[in-house]
């Protein structure tokens, strides 16, 4: 037992006997001996190999566990735990972070001259005798020096480094020169060049994984690194090969005996990579939300939600991880999820390498320095330099099955726009001219479009079949151009058109992206009369479903969406979307890999990183409506689809077909759409309730840590040095910043602050208040304003014109002047003067009150002022020729008329200015009052700025005669305090951007219970972390108990209003307690939204509500009870 210190934690001395009457009560007076976690490390001469000095060190490891503390070598939690985690873990230490959980127990030096003998409270003790320990701690002092061993050792290591030196200069003669590529890079991360030849046979002699194929150069180089233990950033194009990369981190990982991680965005990339890895590596597994099949295999599948989830709940078998994969990490630019990209990457432990899978973004090498500033690690960035199998781009533009008259070459394969292609097809689809034959009244026959070949039509006033009647009277004959119109049969038969064509051409298989579900359906539900497929293929198309279909009940087998799709696949035409059954979705991907689906009509989710990759990929349009509008699909958005086309060892190029059903898309939307550079990888991180009550749970990495750790604040992070450095100079400056010495002066500071905080509230109240109707009304031409020149003196001012022109508002001022100098105009001359230095004058202006300068010769100067450099606006309007006094003055700025006299406009407003300043009898307005301002805000931020106007009048240094000059002392000084302030501000959690989010987010959880006053986890709190989304609405209902008196299949439909998304004018039929229920969860979530507008967050309560939608109550309660039909 250590007698040196007090009992720390007086538990970790107990022991607990379980009641056995069978026990010898003898047994209770031993007591096994408590292991210390504490040893004794003796420290040796690295020159001698003697004992130098002896430690006492704390090994809190071997005693803690998965609730206690965040070290890898905590003891492993139950075995149910091994995977998911509990919500009672802690979370592994994130990398590149450094976390003391012992901060106050340090490993201290034994003082071996003061050992205790008697422990504190005991009456006798032990004496410690010399032993051969303390012998060989007696040898420190016959050591030599330690500047002495420091010495000898650089010495011992230059002649070292001399020797090495010399013998490969004795090697240069036979070495051959090699020249390395320039490569951009950063301190954390390093573009490799893709282009250069690798070596690879020597580097890897014994690869973990091999192929049948001849590797490109960017997938050796990345093996290469992962060989050596190095994370890597593969940006590459479509098709290119990433997988590979992803593969040879699977098998290095098993060939070490670890686990590797495979994450993706969505499910279906999730299910195919599952299927494609299942085939190549034996111990495969998959981790979804709804789907968890050997969760204990060495590579493991899941979407990146739930690695979050493992990461906050301290899973073990985060121990085993060598390898994370990250497919598709351009999703970090999704508005909703892309911060748990952000949040993983900041979570992974330090052991755990990095593989992120990425289409080509302009900014890999940004991204890639913050993970590895992140994570403290070097990244490597390797990129394609192009497409491994190249796109040809066409419009098709005709309505007939005249399929070749109406395809044009946009873009080719070696990535050239071609304007003629676009041309001739803005010509194809050109109205041709339709002469229309007059018709008269009665019972002429009428006709169908209006020309004579064409069907159907009407008799008379009684119109039959589809085509126009005829019209009463006479039309006159006129040639007018004619565009059929576009319906379903258009729509049957371009579709059509392009199969045959494209089968004609060899060029299936076909991915149709529609970027509507239910277009999809109607698309494929059209082409009745097509057929794809083989009699050989039928049968196995048909074997295939009736094997996959057999798991299903009886009813559900007859779902009409399942028969659908089954008529459907046996003619080679296959569905993709969301709204496809889960089982379906894999059948037809399984088919669609196996080529038996020739046409699949799918959205944009089926390009997202699924290696299903065709011959041909069709736009059916190429607009979207992206939540809030209907826009042209975004570079990033038209590559990852058009990069399904071309299979790479198959097909020389892929064909890329954009439909033009009812007009060519504009050439600029086109150009930037195809060849426009894609979107850079951009931070979406956001605090959310689930971050802050899991990490909450851990007191020594705070929320703030993971802030400051987010990619959108990596500019700021990389400069934390160079601002420490400048923190620490300016902090010796202001300790010995001069003092003032005047007794007059002594409120000098007081004044400069208040005069600040002055001038700063009037340039944003005036730039609102300025712009006010009634405002706008006063400030004409001939009102006088009080304004502040580079003289420092308030001056009266003859409004000229009103300029609202720029963005800004600016105002011409004649303003007198005491010398002929022309200076520049107060607003852009502050722009050029230090902070301090903008408020020099106007607080010099303010500090004389109402004085106004009265020049003593009549010199002016016109002034393009901005809002804020009028000190104030009276209610004076002189009577002068504004119109020709400023054109008087800008014809004299011209170099050639500059002598000239002024007009005798300019003299008499000169004149009428002199006039009123010698009796300034006039007032100024009162915003507030005069303008009746009706925004609450504004009114008091008015009222505001009149308080602190009559404050400054009470500072006693505007009486002193040096003010000017103890001013100007006061704002040096002020501005080194600023600037330190503004340094420590920065290296601060208050210039965090989401701290505020985050400090409203905490109010909203303290509120409803979740977290104590001393942010501790509360039940609630850990209910909520339990939970993935919306969890505060969730735990709300189990803790005010509306799901505790409902059957299972009344809480499946109350439930679905998380899910369901979508709006509909479809009222479904409810029972009177499915509204009751339905009112109990709008309440909850009106009593969530207004607790977090109370808090300061800015989502409107109407809008919180509205986002649980309740049309699939119905028709899930009908599912839950097993209602077939």
């Amino acid at each position: 037992m250590n007698m040196h210190q007090p009992f720390v934690n007086f538990l970790h001395f107990t022991h607990e006997w379980p009641r056995d009457k069978k026990k010898d009560l003898n047994e209770l007076q031993s007591m096994p001996l408590y292991k210390i976690p504490r040893k004794l490390k003796i420290k040796y001469d690295l020159k001698t190999g003697k004992a130098i000095d002896v430690f006492e060190v704390r090994t809190s490891e071997s005693h803690s566990t998965s609730r206690t503390s965040m070290s890898l070598q905590r003891k492993s939690g139950p075995t149910c735990e091994a995977v998911r985690g509990s919500v009672q873990n802690m979370p592994f230490i994130p990398g590149g972070v450094q976390i003391d959980e012992n901060p106050g127990l340090k490993s201290v030096a034994l003082d071996f001259d003061n050992l205790l003998t008697v422990p504190p409270g005991f009456k006798e003790g032990m004496k410690f005798e010399s032993t051969a320990l303390t012998k060989v701690i007696e040898t420190e002092s016959k050591l030599q020096p330690e500047d002495e061993k420091r010495r000898t050792t650089e010495m011992e290591r230059k002649k070292i480094t001399e020797e090495k030196s010399e013998s490969m200069d004795d090697l240069s003669h036979h070495l051959i020169p090699v020249q390395f590529a320039k490569t951009k890079s950063t301190v954390w991360a390093e573009v490799v060049d893709a282009n250069l030849p690798v070596d690879f046979e020597n580097l890897v002699p014994n690869p973990a994984f091999t192929w049948n194929f001849e590797l490109d150069s960017f997938q050796k180089q990345a093996i290469v690194k992962l060989e050596n233990n190095e994370s890597v950033f593969i940006a590459a194009h479509t098709s290119a090969g990433k997988t590979v990369v992803a593969e040879y981190a699977i098998a290095l990982s098993q060939r070490h005996m670890r686990k590797t991680f495979y994450t993706s965005p969505i499910k279906a990339l999730s299910n195919q990579k599952f299927r494609d890895f299942r085939n190549t590596f034996q111990d495969v597994g998959i981790l979804t939300g709804d789907v968890q099949i050997n969760p204990k295999a060495s590579c493991l599948i899941m979407t990146t939600e739930i690695l979050r989830s493992m990461l906050y709940m301290g899973s073990d078998s985060i121990r085993d991880l060598e390898w994370v994969i990250f497919d598709e990490v351009h999703y970090i630019n999704d508005s909703e999820r892309g911060v748990v990209w952000e949040e993983v990457l900041i979570l992974l432990p330090d052991h755990v390498g990095i593989v992120m899978l990425s289409a080509t973004v302009p900014n890999t090498l940004e991204f890639a320095s913050w993970v590895g500033m992140t994570k403290k690690r070097k990244m490597y960035v390797i990129s394609t330099p192009k497409r491994p199998v190249p796109l040809e781009h066409y419009l098709y533009t005709g309505p007939s099955g005249k399929f070749k008259e109406h395809k044009f070459l946009i873009l080719g394969a070696k990535g050239t726009l071609l304007q003629k292609g676009y041309l001739d097809a803005v010509e194809s689809k050109k109205p041709k001219e339709k002469i229309i034959q007059p018709q008269t009244e009665g019972k002429g026959r009428g006709s169908r479009g209006g020309g004579r070949d064409q069907r159907g039509g009407g008799r008379g006033n009684n119109q039959r079949g589809r085509g126009s009647g005829g019209s009463q009277g006479t039309r006159a004959t006129a040639v007018t151009p004619h565009t059929p119109s576009w319906g379903p049969q258009q729509e049957k038969n371009i579709w059509i058109g392009v199969v045959n064509h494209l089968l004609s051409e060899d060029k299936l298989p076909i991915v149709a992206f529609t970027l509507s579900r239910s277009r999809c359906d109607s698309n494929a539900e059209m082409l009745s009369s097509v057929d794809l497929t083989t009699a050989k293929e039928k049968s196995a198309i048909t074997q295939f479903l009736h094997k996959c279909l057999d798991k299903l009940k009886g009813p559900d087998k007859r779902l009409p969406q399942v028969i659908q799709m089954s008529n459907l696949l046996k003619r080679g035409i296959g569905i993709h979307h969301s709204g496809i059954l889960p089982i379906l979705k894999e059948i037809v991907e399984m088919l669609f890999q196996d080529g038996k689906v020739k046409l699949l009509f799918a959205t944009e989710t089926f390009a997202m990183g699924v290696n299903m990759p065709a011959r041909s990929v069709v736009f059916d349009d190429i607009r979207k409506h992206d939540g809030t509008c209907r826009r042209t699909l975004l570079p990033a958005e038209y590559i990852q689809m058009a990069g399904r086309a071309g299979r790479r060892g198959l097909d020389s190029t892929g064909t890329v077909l954009i439909l033009c059903k009812t007009s060519v898309p504009d050439l600029t939307d086109l150009q930037n759409m195809m060849t426009g550079k894609p979107q850079k990888l951009e931070s979406q991180f956001r605090v959310t309730y689930s971050m802050i009550l899991n990490l909450l749970r851990v007191k020594t990495f705070r929320i703030e840590d993971m802030m400051k750790r987010s990619f959108g604040e990596l500019h700021s992070r990389s400069k934390i040095k160079e601002i420490e450095k400048e923190l620490k100079k300016l902090e010796n400056r202001v300790e010995n910043l001069p003092r003032l010495d005047c007794d007059t002066c002594s409120d000098v500071e007081g004044f400069y602050k208040t005069a600040r905080q002055y001038l700063e509230m009037k340039d944003e109240v005036y730039n609102v208040v300025f712009t006010h109707p009634q405002m706008v009304k006063e400030l004409t031409p001939g009102r006088v304003l009080i304004v502040v020149d580079d003289e420092c003196i308030p001056k009266l001012g003859l409004l000229l014109e009103v300029d609202s022109r720029p963005k800004e508002r600016t105002f011409k001022t004649l303003v007198l002047r005491k010398t002929r100098s022309q200076p520049k105009s107060p607003s852009k001359k502050m722009d050029k003067t230090s902070n301090a230095e903008n408020f020099r004058c106007k607080m010099i202006a303010l500090a004389k009150g109402n004085e106004y300068s009265i020049p003593d010769c009549q010199l002016g100067e016109v002034l393009a002022l901005k809002a804020g450099d009028v000190m104030d606006v009276t209610y004076a309007n002189l009577k002068a020729d504004c119109k020709a006094t400023l054109k008087d003055w800008e014809t004299r700025q011209i170099p050639r008329f500059r002598d000239d006299p002024p007009s005798s406009s300019f003299v008499q407003a000169i004149e009428a200015l002199l006039q009123i300043s010698q009796y300034p009898d006039f007032g100024t307005f009162n915003l507030a009052e005069d303008l009746k301002l009706k925004t609450l805000d504004i009114t008091l931020r008015c009222q505001r700025l009149q308080q602190l106007r009559l404050k400054l009048n009470e500072y006693q240094c505007r009486f002193c005669p040096s003010f000017d000059e103890h001013l100007n002392f006061t704002l040096s000084n002020m501005e080194v305090r600023e600037n330190y302030d503004h340094l420590k501000y920065l290296t601060s959690d208050e210039s965090l951007s989401n701290l505020p989010e985050y400090t409203s987010k905490l109010e909203v959880l303290k509120s409803l219970g979740y977290v104590s006053s001393d942010n501790a986890v509360k039940l609630k709190g850990q209910v909520a972390c339990s939970i993935g989304n919306h969890e505060l609405m969730l735990t709300e209902l189990i803790f005010q108990n509306v799901l505790t008196d409902l059957q299972e299949e009344d809480i499946a439909a109350l439930l679905s209003c998380l899910v369901f998304s979508q709006r509909t004018e479809y009222t479904p039929e409810l029972t009177h307690s499915q509204k009751e229920n339905i009112a109990s969860v709008q309440k909850i979530a009106r009593l969530i939204g207004q607790t977090q507008q109370e808090c300061g967050l800015k989502e409107a309560i109407g809008d919180y509500v509205d986002q649980f939608q309740f049309g699939l109550v119905e028709v899930v309660h009908k599912w839950a009870m097993g209602v077939v039909s």
